[in-house]
């Protein structure tokens, strides 16, 4: 959003110079120049905090306009050693590495030794 889009009323400025008409019982000058002095602060507080979100906004837009598209939205499937069945020992593991060699190259293995 930008400046534009909003519409101010009142500057601080404005809230300072603003001069009240005094009645026979009207508000203490002094509470109502005290409660105005805070309502200044305050404002020009959200004033500055718009104006420093509005320009991290803008900074972010052109930040994402800049990053490279992604053309899935589905993340990259990754591949996982299939999970070891529960009690399996690298003993065991080994074991049967042995005996599937020993099926699959049969004798060729002790001629070799």
């Amino acid at each position: 959003m930008t400046s534009e889009q909003f519409e101010y009323h009142l500057t601080g400025k404005e809230i300072l110079e603003k001069e009240f008409k005094t009645g026979l019982r009207g508000y203490s000058p002094e509470d109502v120049d005290e409660f105005l002095d805070m309502v200044i602060k305050d404002y020009s507080t959200f004033t500055q905090e718009i104006e420093a979100l509005q320009a991290e906004n803008i900074r972010l837009v052109q930040e994402l306009d800049n990053a490279p598209l992604r053309t899935s939205t589905q993340p990259a499937p990754t591949f996982q050693a299939a999970a070891q069945p529960a009690g399996t020992t690298n003993f065991d593991i080994l074991k049967r590495l042995s005996n599937l060699e020993k099926h699959v190259f049969g004798n060729k293995l002790d001629d070799n030794e």
